[in-house]
């Protein structure tokens, strides 16, 4: 098989298996998608999905975000860990969006990963996610996947995203990188991983583990 059928491979099995890719982060605009989206961080997003409602009843906009100090934001998001950092980055960034941006998020990497805390992954989500714009965010399931299916060398992120936006049209991105994300923890796990049930690694996948 060559690499060109291998990717036409994944792409068919994952749009038969996940035809819709509901986004996992609870969110009304591109604020709180934000906001969502630094939270989950080293967290899951079901624990996440559980602490925004209750941040969001006081401040969903960064208006009402910094008029909460830092202590009150790291009280409410503490179950999602690093709390400290997360904070002052929130309270942080809303002030920005307010003096430089109108209290609106930027259609911008440059802008975005100018923001404290966020990073480019976050930024690729924001832009993937909120306006529409193409992008392939890495996170630690798509970067073990491309690797476990020989799509990439597994050195790094910054490799992965390189070979993910090389290999897979750019039209995809936005709704492949979900794809890849919902399957990695339904069919192919870091941990309790049953290779038996991961149809594409059986057919793609490297032909010995390391």
């Amino acid at each position: 098989m060559t690499k060109k059928e291998k990717v036409q491979f994944v792409i068919d099995t994952l749009e038969r298996i996940y035809p819709k890719t509901p986004i996992p982060l609870n969110h009304k605009d591109p604020y709180t998608l934000l906001i969502a989206v630094l939270l989950s961080a080293q967290c899951t997003d079901a624990r996440v999905n559980t602490i925004t409602p209750i941040l969001f009843a006081e401040a969903d906009n960064p208006y009402d975000m910094i008029k909460l100090s830092v202590e009150e934001i790291k009280a409410i998001i503490r179950p999602c860990g690093l709390s400290p950092m997360k904070s002052k980055g929130i309270y942080g960034l809303s002030h920005i969006l307010i003096d430089k941006h109108k209290g609106k998020v930027p259609q911008s990497f440059e802008y975005l990963e100018e923001l404290p805390a966020v990073g480019h992954k976050t930024a690729s989500v924001v832009m993937s996610q909120a306006f529409g714009i193409p992008a392939f965010p890495v996170d630690t399931h798509i970067h073990r996947l491309m690797y476990r299916w020989n799509l990439s060398n597994g050195k790094n992120v910054v490799q992965t995203e390189k070979d993910a936006k090389r290999l897979f049209p750019k039209k995809i991105w936005n709704k492949l990188h979900l794809q890849i994300i919902y399957y990695g923890r339904e069919y192919s796990p870091a941990r309790g991983w049953n290779i038996e049930k991961d149809i594409i690694f059986q057919k793609i996948g490297r032909k010995s583990l390391k």
